[in-house]
């Protein structure tokens, strides 16, 4: 069981982003992000977005720090990478799970 997340590298609206991923199963990532007051609107079908601010605050709680290369090799690795076409449609269905936007 590893939890892994990297570094605070994107830009999104003014605040820098990394990434939360296990590499073990998404049951394993969603129990650490509820434990840890992560909300789901932050999974993005393999992964939580995760704002810098929260970065210390997980690591603390067992996160363990890896370069975004590591981290996107061990996802691929336990064959839980998806496409961004899956993660798009995944990341839909959460938002509008009538399947229809606006509804």
């Amino acid at each position: 069981m590893t939890i892994l997340i990297d570094e605070a590298r994107w830009w999104h609206r003014g605040r820098r982003w990394c990434h939360l991923v296990s590499d073990e199963s998404l049951d394993e990532l969603h129990a650490f992000a509820d434990a840890n007051g992560i909300p789901r609107r932050g999974f993005q079908g393999d992964h939580y977005d995760i704002p810098e601010d929260y970065r210390a605050e997980l690591v603390d709680a067992g996160a363990a720090v890896v370069e975004s290369r590591v981290l996107l090799r061990r996802l691929k690795a336990a064959g839980l990478r998806l496409t961004p076409a899956e993660r798009r449609r995944i990341t839909s269905v959460v938002a509008h799970p009538t399947g229809r936007a606006g509804s």
